[in-house]
């Protein structure tokens, strides 16, 4: 079977993925080129970094987002293959930290403990999820307090390395790093109500000027099949269908 695939030209999708995907497409792209043949080419960065890349010309086929606003930009911009973003997953966010941190039992009231000086937490004006951390701290009317302890990550993988290495104490991160077996080995999280920050709408859009618009088509038709859907919660994301 793959003989005969490697005989032929393999086809490739050009996959820009917010950095919260970071922990989850390997998996999905090893299954997706397992079941179709097709290898998906990924490059990771925060979604603000993507959108610039793509309004400068980088050769993406397809851009998977942690939102909708950034991916309403390429439609905006009239480099999208549509009129409007798909939704393909719903984000989560949640605090970490490790379990040598001397902070456990870990709950959010430790983040105005004064034990804790170090906060990492993502760019809120380039990453979703240091939007979705912002907005949550300021509703639980403890932003002011807890600020001067950021550690600031471009991204919100960089974020969770902050907190991986013990350099933040605790880490406003998103689910699918705290759902990776390294994550869950060597740390513990707790939920951020979703109440405290507007929905993680996670949405996808295909570039006009794709010259796989199809293949990249049949990529995200597939991320948003039932069986896969239903597989995302088992890495921190949530399904949309």
């Amino acid at each position: 079977m793959f003989g005969i695939r490697a005989a032929s030209a393999q086809k490739e999708v050009r996959v820009a993925a917010a950095a919260d995907l970071q922990p989850v497409m390997p998996v999905l792209a090893q299954r997706y080129e397992h079941e179709t043949g097709t290898k998906l080419v990924v490059s990771f960065g925060s979604s603000a970094t993507l959108v610039t890349q793509i309004l400068n010309g980088a050769p993406f086929d397809i851009f998977l987002a942690a939102d909708y606003v950034f991916p309403e930009k390429i439609v905006a911009a009239g480099l999208a293959d549509g009129s409007a973003p798909t939704p393909y997953a719903k984000g989560t966010l949640v605090l970490w930290t490790r379990k040598d941190s001397g902070l456990l039992p870990l709950s959010l009231e430790l983040l105005t403990d004064p034990r804790v000086k170090t906060i990492a937490i993502a760019n809120e004006l380039h990453a979703p999820y240091g939007r979705a951390a912002a907005a949550a701290l300021r509703n639980m009317k403890i932003y002011d307090q807890v600020s001067p302890h950021f550690v600031v990550g471009e991204n919100i993988s960089q974020t969770a390395q902050f907190a991986e290495s013990g350099n933040a104490q605790l880490g406003l991160i998103s689910l699918t790093a705290a759902s990776s077996e390294h994550f869950k080995e060597i740390g513990t999280y707790v939920l951020v109500p979703t109440s405290q920050y507007p929905p993680i709408q996670q949405c996808a859009v295909i570039l006009a000027k794709s010259a796989r618009k199809a293949e990249a088509q049949s990529f995200l038709t597939w991320l948003l099949s039932s069986p896969i859907q239903s597989e995302l919660p088992k890495v921190g994301l949530g399904a949309v269908r």
